[in-house]
């Protein structure tokens, strides 16, 4: 297959050129061949876009001189580079009429001592570039492989970007060839097989980014070679096997990502070895065994995120001692034993999510040194074994998410809960009774409240109005009763789920509201941003108001298994038959027509 594709879409970016020169310096004329070969370019397109960002290439003037995007020595005339200049950042030339279209001749091989930058796709000749040191082909519809020579007599190349492209196969051995490579980005194509073992000759790399591809196989051993990286990306592939030791070698190393791979196998020891270290994401593999106690020797170590692996055992104690970790996500393994009380002493510590595990105990109070900065802590589903709310929650003063669904908590919501600056707060799937306090509506930072599957029965407050950031709501599964007006009727400061513009989802499902949906409805333009609203299985009666069912966002509508009644009103989305089955007294599309 051809290295390039036909009628390949070029990326084009603004590049200052500056020219240290006298005009009064006698210089060589443009080098007939690399004339030549350029002309044969511009043959070669057939659509230099609105820009026309070719028409001073012209055959009886000079390339050197009278040519845009091109540069010379002016020693001998040769050309040195080759950008076309785009207006990328200039308004009245937006970046997307800044294009050309055809095919890139592989005369352009002949321009022998091109040695900075060229953007957009090359052709197999371009293996003679022996001067090229940086090489941008990013953002195009390359396709095919990459011949296994090509790179063999590129050594001055210092930077080269194929990504997001459309190449595939093998990633050649003659990479290992490009000694003087300091970043070389291969993302966002369909490259297969395994990853070079000659990668480990890059001495000099610093940015290898191989991410979003089919790589397969293992990461070589030689990466523990390359003593200057201080980004290494292999996530989004189906590598596989362990974590090669030598990884603890690269002491320079700031970025790792691993993750959405399938790599399996415990986390090396060497890992703490890696004391530049600031994020780490391995999160979407089969990892095994435990954390290793010596991570805690990682000091600027930001963000750690291992989630959805099978990791076991319990918690280090000294991961206490990570003081710059903002970030711990540990979420789907299964982890064991107590949560250590020294994550009280991370200072920056914003969130932590250890959801989806099998950790017990209490929830550490030493966690309340840092209500000043803690966003998130997500402890669902987790056998915690508590009966009740720690009340030291209550001295959270910053604005706080809270996840405890599914931990086993009983009795009623606490008045204190009022006092916090909730965004997120999940109850759902406990064993929570009680009616919904009057209290909820002084909660005027919340966002999201989950309290589903739990034993509320009651009607909704009136003061439930008054939540006016409120962008999510599920309450299915329990025994509320009463109309919904309070929940769905728009208020004065600008409607319960519009005043911050997102889309909303509302899940009322599985309880006993009664009543007609229009009567309860107040001014439907309350409705206009809601994107999902599940009313199944409760008491509604009366008709589908036309509003509601073609309310702009709305993607999702269940009213199934009410008591609703009339034809349904026509409709932009389509919803599904489920959505209105159980209403005996319901007609229309999707469901039989209605009797005449």
């Amino acid at each position: 297959m051809e290295f390039i594709s036909h009628l390949a879409k070029f990326n084009l970016v603004l590049l200052l050129i500056c020219f240290s020169f006298s005009y009064f310096q006698t210089t060589k004329a443009c080098h007939e061949t690399d004339k030549a070969a350029l002309l044969d370019f511009k043959k070669n397109i057939i659509d230099e876009g609105p820009e026309k960002l070719l028409k001073t290439w012209n055959k009886d003037t000079d390339c050197c001189t009278q040519w845009d995007g091109v540069s010379c020595d002016y020693s001998n005339g040769r050309v040195v580079n080759v950008t076309r200049p785009g207006f990328f950042d200039e308004p009245e030339h937006p970046a997307g009429n800044t294009y050309m279209i055809g095919t890139i001749s592989p005369s352009l091989g002949n321009l022998e001592f091109l040695r900075n930058k060229l953007e957009d796709p090359v052709p197999m000749s371009f293996q003679h570039l022996h001067k090229l040191n940086r090489l941008y082909l990013h953002g195009n519809l390359l396709s095919g492989r990459i011949p296994s020579s090509i790179f063999e007599h590129m050594t001055a190349l210092s930077e080269i970007s194929l990504t997001g492209n459309q190449l595939s196969g093998k990633l050649p051995l003659s990479v290992g060839k490009l000694v003087s490579l300091e970043m070389l980005d291969f993302s966002s194509n369909n490259f297969s097989g395994a990853i070079p073992i000659t990668i480990g000759s890059l001495k000099n790399l610093i940015y290898l980014d191989l991410s979003l591809n089919h790589f397969s196989g293992g990461i070589p051993s030689t990466v523990g070679s390359l003593k200057n990286l201080t980004h290494l990306d292999l996530s989004f592939n189906q590598i596989s096997g362990s974590i090669p030791p030598s990884i603890g070698d690269l002491s320079k190393l700031e970025i790792i990502y691993l993750n959405k791979n399938r790599l399996g196998g415990s986390i090396p020891s060497s890992f703490s070895k890696l004391i530049s270290l600031m994020d780490c994401d391995m999160s979407d593999n089969k990892l095994t065994g435990g954390i290793p106690s010596s991570i805690g020797k990682m000091p600027v170590l930001q963000e750690l995120l291992i989630n959805d692996n099978m990791l076991t055992g319990n918690l280090p104690v000294s991961m206490g001692n990570l003081t710059g970790l903002r970030r711990l996500n540990l979420v789907n393994n299964r982890f064991t034993g107590e949560i250590p009380s020294s994550l009280g002493q991370l200072m920056n510590l914003n969130e932590v999510d250890l959801s989806r595990n099998f950790l017990s105990g209490p929830i550490p109070t030493q966690l309340v040194k840092l209500s000043s900065i803690l966003s998130l802590l997500d402890l669902s589903y987790n056998p915690l074994g508590l009966a009740n709310l720690p009340t030291w929650l209550s001295k959270m003063n910053y604005y706080f998410s809270l996840n405890l669904a599914g931990i086993g908590l009983a009795g009623e919501l606490p008045e204190w809960l009022s006092s916090v600056n909730w965004v997120f707060l999940d109850l759902s799937s406990n064993m929570l009774t009680g009616e919904l306090p009057t209290w909820i509506g002084n909660l005027s930072s919340l966002r999201a409240l989950n309290l589903s599957n739990n034993h509320f029965h009651s009607d909704i407050p009136i003061e439930f109005k008054k939540l006016s950031n409120l962008e999510g709501l599920d309450l299915h599964s329990n025994n509320f009763i009463g109309g919904l007006r309070s929940i769905l009727a728009k208020t004065t400061s600008g409607g319960v789920y519009t005043s911050s513009g997102q889309y909303s989802i509302i899940d009322l499902s599985y309880n006993m509201f009664a009543g007609p949906i229009d009567e309860d409805m107040g001014n439907v333009d309350a409705m206009h941003s809601i994107q999902a609203l599940i009313l199944s299985h409760n008491k509604l009666t009366g008709t589908i108001p036309s509003e509601i069912i073609n309310s702009k966002w709305l993607g999702v509508f269940d009213v199934s298994h009410n008591m609703l009644t009339g034809e349904i009103p026509p409709h932009n989305t389509t919803f599904p038959a489920t959505s209105f089955e159980g209403n005996s007294g319901l007609c229309g599309s999707p469901l039989p027509p209605c009797k005449a």
